[in-house]
């Protein structure tokens, strides 16, 4: 490296804290999108894991870094403009630089991933659904309209039912992870719902979840599988390997819903996790012909 590429990437050392990389992608073997990508076109394989890679990092930063989190994510935005400039310090970044160049991608799809966790060290529970799907167009829609980059698909259709799937599965993950987040001292169900159904304030810290609590998780599971269905129109508009990968996506989704009803809702005392069986029944709903009323 020459000294004058030494002295703009110093300036950027990662701050005490920063979760290392090869914990970060250990992640990859067992999450919905790097299992679901398996079915992609390996063409775009190697970017479409690059971005997961920093979507994982920019979670995992927000989640739990041991440092100053405000801290390490202005550290990563500076470190994506220098990764889209080729000249990013760290591995990752410079990792998911090549794919920026490669495709000519814009920042601001990243720049949200990196401001939705900005928001989680501000923001802990939110009082209505909007507020909530605003939210996921920060955290989980970029993705998708990556993808569809990465891929050469982006159009407006598209792209909305892409924000549709992406956002319908962040909010199965919330559901999922309700504890969990509990626990971070976040709760992303609505407050107007949790009154709605007149569930106690400390609902989401019991060991199992108590009937109120079971009833909203539910309630949001529909609004979430209503949003997931956007995965037919969506995977049925793409050719071959990639509408098939996509529609993985969403059956993995609708899968966890299944397994969030067969619990009652109750995903505090039970680990919601669909067997691939279930999530292969989701995915031939999607990929197969829709059956006429003549049929």
């Amino acid at each position: 490296m020459d000294e004058g590429n030494h002295n703009l990437t110093s300036v950027v050392d990662p701050p005490v804290g920063l979760p290392r990389a090869d914990v970060v992608m250990a992640q990859s073997g067992t999450e919905n999108f790097p299992v679901a990508s398996r079915l992609l076109p390996s063409a775009v394989r190697a970017d479409l894991l690059r971005i997961y890679g920093f979507a994982r990092l920019a979670d995992d930063i927000g989640d739990e870094a041991t440092g100053d989190r405000l801290v390490l994510l202005d550290w990563l935005e500076r470190e994506l403009t220098l990764a889209a400039a080729g000249t990013a310090a760290h591995p990752m970044l410079r990792d998911v630089g090549v794919t920026i160049r490669a495709h000519h991608l814009p920042l601001e799809p990243f720049e949200r991933l990196i401001d939705a966790n900005r928001q989680d060290q501000r923001v802990h529970r939110y009082e209505t659904f909007d507020d909530l799907v605003a939210y996921c167009h920060l955290s989980a829609d970029p993705v998708g309209e990556l993808v569809l980059r990465v891929t050469e698909s982006l159009t407006s259709d598209r792209l909305r039912w892409s924000d549709d799937v992406c956002t319908g599965l962040q909010l199965v993950e919330h559901l999922q992870d309700v504890g969990e987040d509990a626990a971070l001292g976040r709760v992303y169900l609505p407050g107007e719902d949790l009154r709605r159904f007149g569930c106690a304030g400390d609902a989401v810290h019991g060991a199992s979840a108590d009937p109120p609590l079971r009833a909203v998780i539910l309630f949001e599971a529909d609004r979430a599988e209503r949003l997931l269905a956007a995965g037919r129109p969506l995977s049925r508009s793409l050719p071959g390997r990639l509408g098939l990968g996509v529609a993985a996506f969403a059956a993995g989704g609708l899968a966890v819903i299944d397994a969030l009803r067969a619990a009652g809702g109750d995903t505090l005392g039970v680990r919601c996790r669909p067997a691939r069986s279930q999530v292969v029944r989701r995915w031939l709903e999607i990929v197969r012909p829709a059956r006429t009323k003549n049929a």
